[in-house]
């Protein structure tokens, strides 16, 4: 579980760094505090949300993955959102001094995307990560029983033994023919 928890921090990191690095680095964005800073930081959240969802847990690109996926992504963008909500909300009080991103006045976490994404990215990938059970052959359950194998028919020897046959003997009405095999004997 700690080995999962520390593969969806790393996700985490790794998605919301990138797009913060695409905002900061790319687009020029050094603060969302500018006109129109709140959407842009709402969409960026989203973004952010959208593609751990795709990655973190059963990443959409393992077999059988897709609507998983999607489903993550969907919760992701909403989650995101929501994280990106506190943060503006409620995290105004912890200002941050960074001049090497252009931060210089004591910005806000909430407003600085290089802060703000990749903790929601964290957050997430954490969650997903967390959440994603694996399969059960990676964590040692039994597979079912091969089902004409394991069928037990109800006659008996003579050796005290029961017999254990196939089911397409037994369903296929050659039962009476593996009665009459065994009064043979």
């Amino acid at each position: 579980m700690l080995r999962r928890l520390l593969i969806g921090l790393v996700l985490g990191l790794l998605v919301g760094g990138a797009v913060a690095a695409g905002l900061v680095l790319g687009l020029g964005v050094a603060t969302f505090s500018s006109a129109g800073g709140a959407v842009l930081a709402y969409l960026a959240a989203t973004l952010t949300g959208v593609l751990t969802g795709l990655v973190a847990g059963k990443p959409i690109w393992a077999s059988g993955a897709k609507i998983e996926a999607g489903l993550k992504a969907f919760f992701g963008a909403l989650i995101g959102a929501g994280v990106m909500f506190a943060l503006r909300q409620w995290a105004g009080d912890w200002p941050l001094d960074l001049p090497a991103i252009g931060a210089h006045s004591r910005t806000a976490i909430g407003d600085l995307p290089a802060i703000s994404l990749p903790l929601v990215a964290v957050v997430l990938g954490a969650f997903f990560e967390l959440d994603n059970t694996g399969d059960s052959k990676a964590q040692g359950e039994k597979q079912p029983v091969d089902q004409a194998r394991a069928r037990v028919l109800p006659e008996v020897s003579r050796s005290g033994k029961s017999r254990v046959g196939d089911v397409a003997e037994a369903d296929s009405g050659d039962e009476a023919q593996v009665v009459s095999r065994r009064a043979k004997h």
